[in-house]
């Protein structure tokens, strides 16, 4: 299978990136919601890589790159998802080293992202891709 990964830019080129997308992000109600946060979110720098295979989106990887005192320059993973049936083809190896080429050519320093404690199946692919823990992140709603 050929794997051909690209930016997902266009309307059309985001409502194929939904069912993936979808996999990850389940409370997304429809591509319609999904598409009018991706643009507020283009707005914000954030890109999105996507994973075709043919026509069919198999995966893709939302990206931005940021600044601050503790990194410095870095890029921040935003979502990483491969379709499950996709998952053993190295799709997502492909998705992070083209966001991880991206980032070098830009000055960036590092690679994050955040993962659910309880996603070890992304953590087991996250130490093999060589990447290792390195911050415990707190959160709370705001009400």
């Amino acid at each position: 299978m050929t794997i051909d990964i690209r930016p997902a830019r266009t309307e059309a080129e985001l409502v194929a990136c939904f069912p993936a997308l979808h996999e990850l992000r389940p409370h997304l109600t429809g591509p319609r919601e999904m598409i009018e946060r991706v643009l507020r979110q283009f707005d914000q720098g954030y890109c999105l890589m996507a994973a075709w295979s043919e026509d069919t989106v198999v995966g893709a990887a939302g990206y931005r790159m940021q600044e601050n005192l503790i990194r410095g320059r870095f890029c921040y993973v935003d979502d990483l998802v491969v379709a499950e049936p996709q998952r053993r083809n190295r799709v997502g190896v492909k998705l992070l080293d083209a966001v991880a080429e991206q980032a070098r050519a830009v000055g960036c320093q590092s690679l994050t992202l955040d993962t659910s404690l309880d996603n070890l199946l992304g953590q087991r692919f996250y130490f093999r891709y060589g990447m290792l823990p390195a911050a415990l992140r707190f959160g709370m709603k705001l009400d």
